[in-house]
């Protein structure tokens, strides 16, 4: 957000503050980034554009500056695009580079069932099933329609981001029910190694995690 790293709480933006890192000092993006992946021995990065997503500009200078301080980093990138033509030009700003970015389309985001359809045909492509206890848009009936869906689906349960309150393993589970085709990631609620554990023995291909990092609750990947 703005050029700084945040901490996302529960998926209210308006309240969203530099993040406090144990990992490294300070909320550059890349530094944040670098020390993230080192602490998971990860070589893929979830990025949400939080000034696109909030009706913004979006911000291609920094996930170019990401992709350039490693080359083998990939990039999973939702910067709330409406339509797959919203994720050309952002991927045409970044350059060249674009290539090891896969975008996001958020079920929040996109503006209709055409743009969808025509979003999600394209390869890769990921959907990103966002929910609240609040309703939130859904104006291309993303949720409605599991035929839509592309091969890897993002659960996101905005009110357990960076909650503490556990992960939302029953929402993973209805999604896989839903489609058992398909690669279902889950996000928000992991609060210790106890909780990946939990979610690992379930259908989730994977689960996006930052609070935890932050303060240190999950050790080091082993060298």
């Amino acid at each position: 957000m703005s050029g700084c790293a945040v901490r996302a709480v529960r998926g209210d933006r308006a309240r969203y503050r530099p993040v406090r890192s144990g990992l490294c000092r300070g909320c550059d993006p890349v530094v944040v980034a670098m020390a993230m992946l080192r602490h998971c021995g990860g070589r893929l990065l979830y990025v949400a554009d939080l000034d696109a997503l909030t009706g913004g500009p979006p911000q291609p200078d920094i996930i170019a500056e990401l992709l350039a301080a490693d080359s083998s980093l990939s990039i999973w990138l939702d910067a709330g695009f409406g339509s797959f033509a919203a994720w050309r030009s952002v991927r045409e700003a970044i350059g060249d580079a674009a290539r090891r970015v896969t975008p996001i389309f958020a079920s929040e985001a996109l503006a209709g069932p055409a743009e969808a359809r025509d979003a999600l045909a394209r390869s890769p492509a990921i959907l990103s099933l966002d929910r609240r206890r609040v309703p939130l848009p859904d104006r291309a009936g993303c949720w409605a329609n599991a035929g839509m869906w592309p091969a890897t689906v993002i659960a996101m349960s905005l009110d357990r981001v960076g909650s503490g309150d556990g992960p939302d393993l029953d929402l993973v589970e209805d999604l896989h029910r839903r489609r058992p085709d398909l690669s279902v990631v889950g996000a928000g609620g992991i609060r210790d190694a106890a909780d990946l554990a939990a979610a690992g023995r379930g259908p989730a291909a994977g689960w996006l995690v930052a609070s935890v990092l932050h303060d240190l609750r999950i050790p080091p990947a082993a060298s």
